[in-house]
């Protein structure tokens, strides 16, 4: 929604535009392009010259308003100085134009006296210093902030209730309110939870209600203390309401483009050639052309689009031949040689549903409580992630699920609410990343959420001395810490737990073979959660087969904005005006650089390059100390620059950094130059990542690919399609073994998981549902227009969805959705819509075909229906 100008080229301002052109000539261009009718950026300048009356908002206000000024003598003096500096560009101005003196020029502003002369609104002004003795004053001051320190702010409600003042506190939720009751009472105050639209919530005394306020209010005058909750904890709560994104993952990810490689069930292999528009018997139709060896045109109807997959695979694939001879003899190679695959799979299914698990209880108060102190909005991924990882813990099976969400999409928050449930029944839980720097955020983050509750979390790094981790592990062998967060030293064979129920693996792409092996072991009957934003092709492919539970969060962040990403040459000029540009908004900037061996001499050229910029370097050989306080520097912005290797890859959360530059992408894996994008632009402003190869070196075939992948690849969520790219790229494994494996290169990596699924299926027992091919051939205009849907991409989805569809209910919310986002539905699109009703219908009483034939005994058009062969009663419907 684009806002609205304050300059309309109306017939009246085009007229006066006209008379200027020749009145005043100095500013012919802009007057000929207002009079033309033009609209370009900043016309809202020239309006002083084509506005009659000069009248301000406040003008329009009547007796039933109110107009409240903030700190009005600060508001004159900035309107005094705006208007002297439009003096003096009016002066400047007047001798490049060579006009008559500036005083002739109209003021774009108004004097500060002006802006209330004529307005009947009452006037109250906010202030500490009264403006005069006739003005009424709202005296108002703000709440100190408890820092986390919860005495203090409680100490100082009691204060406030013993001087005669009402008391308002404001909770983020239900259950917040009930823990700051019982806080209040264990510190011998009684605040009662009462709704928000209660007339008690004002009579003298305290009381606490739900309400999302971000910050409270003291009001002397009138005995008035509003308290918000984050100023009793110390947390900061976001209320935007997160709006659901209308794609679904799989239709996201499954976007086909002309050019791109898609498999047909039937005849194989293809490049896709785009929608196309044709003419059968009559009546036209959109047809998803497939381009096939030899020249071979195959035309596949929108209703049958779910036979077509993109193909996902490896290196250009080579086409089929049309026919499907070619095709079948490579699905059965493949299908045999899945079938060792399959027995392996169903060993391990089998072992994990025999294993004895823990089954959890259903969730505490206390639980309820500390979800809804989340400081921000879920996102609706969010909640179906942690529903389902509740449903696995409440199994007896020990869960296996691994969570792929992009950085910063809320990976840690679903984990956290894991941790808990397993914490209130009496369990352990094992927190393993991969760095130092993100143990210790981890710790803080767990630390500070859990602070209210009888939970001891403890964190084993290299920043503990010896003396200290011997004391955590020791009483994690007794039982006396909940929750441990480490690196890899949690997998030492020192490390012994009491009774571990859950075990949480951050960022698992980064942790080698041996340590795998290590979690393997750990991890034989205790419940597993793995976060990740670019899966590993093996963990990918598991997941996608169902050996692992997958969950996407796709959905991202209210306030989080797509990041301006540039691939190219190194060069100082683009380096320096980067970072100055970022300089200049009072942002910060970090700089990787791979190496540690010249990182110095790096930093040294930096600062040469750009000397008003702060630099520090910070890489994992510093000793711990060090490093730890040029991080804790750099966070409170003692620092503009960090030059860095990887270390920041994972977890650091530094909202003012949204500059990221790289000097030799070109040597860093697709997952990790994704996840270093994810360090910048993480609390909503404009980020830009600069990826740049040297300037004097050729790069590999691979590297190419990689760095061409995270050019395109920018929109939020595209981690996933980036693991998946990256599968592409370096080959999928066998999913047991070490050899790679050239079948699903044969038949794509869609139509091998789902062959692989099947083997394991039968393998089980278990009889797959045979869902019916309906062929609907009706003599009606029926397809969707590009003038109603102009976007091809727009187009496949609905045809998708629309093909999908089993139920009359389902496309009654299609048409709903479509009138809804694109209109009133043009009769093609009816037709359209009439036909997927005819076909639901034929689902559900076992009619395969619906044609209409002319021929020999027929004197008009008639129905031909081929019936399966089950018991069915005929429809007035059909």
């Amino acid at each position: 929604i684009h806002p609205c100008r304050e300059l309309i080229p109306d017939d009246a301002v085009r007229a006066r535009a006209e008379q200027l052109i020749a009145a005043e000539p100095w500013g012919r261009e802009q007057w000929q392009r207002l009079a033309d009718g033009e609209l370009f950026d900043g016309m809202e300048s020239w309006l002083p010259w084509l506005a009659d009356d000069e009248e301000v908002l406040l003008d329009r206000l009547g007796a039933d308003a109110l107009v409240v000024v903030l700190d009005p003598r600060r508001c004159r003096d900035r309107a005094a100085d705006i208007l002297a500096e439009e003096r003096d560009l009016a002066e400047s101005l007047s001798r490049t134009w060579g006009v008559g003196a500036h005083e002739d020029f109209p003021h774009l502003h108004v004097a500060y006296e002006r802006l209330m002369a004529f307005t009947d609104a009452p006037l109250v002004t906010v202030t500490t210093v009264p403006e005069g003795p006739d003005v009424p004053v709202l005296s108002a001051s703000g709440w100190d902030p408890g820092s986390g320190r919860v005495s203090d702010p409680v100490r100082a409600v009691g204060d406030f209730l013993a001087e005669g003042y009402t008391v308002i506190v404001a909770a983020d939720g239900q259950g917040s309110a009930g823990h700051l009751a019982r806080l209040f009472d264990e510190n011998g105050l009684a605040l009662a939870v009462v709704d928000a639209d209660d007339p008690a919530l004002t009579a003298p005394g305290g009381r606490i209600t739900v309400a999302p306020l971000e910050r409270g209010v003291v009001l002397a005058d009138r005995k008035l203390a509003i308290v918000a909750e984050g100023e009793l904890t110390g947390r900061r709560r976001s209320h935007r309401r997160q709006r659901t994104r209308r794609r679904d993952a799989q239709s996201f990810f499954d976007d086909l483009r002309t050019g791109s490689y898609v498999v047909h069930a039937q005849h194989g292999v293809a490049r896709y050639g785009g929608m196309v528009k044709r003419a059968i018997g009559g009546t036209e139709r959109d047809y998803l052309l497939l381009e096939y060896r030899g020249g071979d045109k195959l035309y596949v109807p929108t209703d049958q689009i779910d036979t077509v997959r993109h193909y996902t695979g490896g290196d250009t694939p080579s086409l089929s031949k049309m026919g499907g001879a070619d095709w079948n003899k490579a699905k059965a190679r493949v299908r045999s040689a899945v079938q060792e695959i399959a027995q392996e799979l169903v060993v391990l299914y089998q072992t994990r549903v025999s294993t004895k698990g823990h089954a959890y209880p259903e969730d505490t108060p206390w639980q309820a409580e500390v979800e809804h102190a989340f400081p921000y909005q879920e996102t609706p991924d969010q909640l179906a992630a942690v529903e389902a990882i509740k449903a696995d813990m409440e199994q007896a099976t020990p869960m296996d699920r691994l969570v792929c969400g992009d950085v910063g999409f809320g990976k840690t928050e679903v984990a956290l609410r894991a941790v808990f449930k397993a914490i209130q029944d009496g369990k352990q839980v094992a927190v393993l990343v991969p760095t130092t720097l993100l143990a210790q955020q981890h710790f803080q983050t767990f630390s500070e959420r859990f602070a209210p509750y009888p939970i001891r979390v403890e964190v084993i790094s290299r920043f503990l001395t010896p003396g200290q981790v011997k004391k955590v592990v020791a009483d994690l062998a007794t039982g006396e810490v909940d929750l441990i967060i480490g690196t890899h030293r949690l997998l030492s064979a020192d490390v012994v737990f009491k009774d571990l129920g859950l075990l949480v693996v951050d960022e698992e792409q980064r942790f080698g073979v041996g340590h795998k092996e290590a979690i393997k072991q750990m991890k034989a009957e205790v419940d597993v959660l793995t976060l990740t934003a670019t899966p590993i092709p093996r963990t990918l492919e598991m997941s996608l087969t169902g050996i692992r539970d997958l969950t996407i969060l796709n959905t991202p962040p209210a306030d989080r904005q797509p990041i301006l990403t540039y691939v190219g040459e190194y060069d100082e000029r683009a380096v320096a005006e980067a970072i100055r540009r970022e300089l200049l908004r009072e942002g910060q900037v970090f700089f990787v650089h791979n190496r540690v061996a010249d990182i110095e001499q790096v930093a040294a050229e930096l600062r040469e390059l750009v000397p008003e910029a702060r630099v520090a370097v910070a890489h994992g050989q510093m000793d711990e100390g060090t490093l730890e306080q040029v991080v804790i520097d750099f966070w409170e912005g003692a620092f503009d620059v960090l030059v860095c290797t990887t270390i920041i890859e994972s977890g650091i959360d530094m909202p003012t950094v949204n500059t990221l530059v790289v000097d030799r992408a070109d040597l860093l894996g697709l997952g990790q130059m994704h996840q270093l994008r994810g360090r910048v632009g993480r609390a909503g402003s404009r980020a830009y990542a600069y990826l740049f190869t040297p300037p004097d070196r050729q790069l590999s075939e691979e590297a190419y690919e990689r760095l061409k992948t995270i050019g395109e690849a920018t929109e939020l969520g595209s981690g996933f399609k980036i693991a998946m790219r990256d599968l592409e790229i370096r080959g999928a494994g066998n999913l047991l073994g070490n050899g790679q494996s050239g079948h699903i290169a044969a038949v794509g990596y869609d139509l091998y998981c789902q062959l692989v699924t099947e083997a394991v299926a039968e393998l089980k027992g278990e009889v797959p549902e045979d869902l019916p091919d309906i062929n609907v051939e009706v003599p009606v205009e029926a397809h969707l227009p590009v003038e109603y849907v102009p976007k091809e991409e727009l187009r496949l989805e609905a045809y998708r969805r629309l093909a999908a569809v089993t139920s009359l209910d389902g496309v009654a919310d299609i048409r709903a959705e479509w009138e809804d986002r694109y209109g009133a539905i043009p009769p093609p699109a009816e037709a359209l819509l009439a036909i997927a009703r005819l076909r639901a219908e034929c689902a559900r009483i076992g009619i395969t075909d619906v044609s209409v034939v002319k021929g020999p005994g027929f004197g008009k058009p008639a129905w031909i229906a081929k019936i399966a062969p089950v018991r069915l009663r005929m429809s007035k419907a059909v």
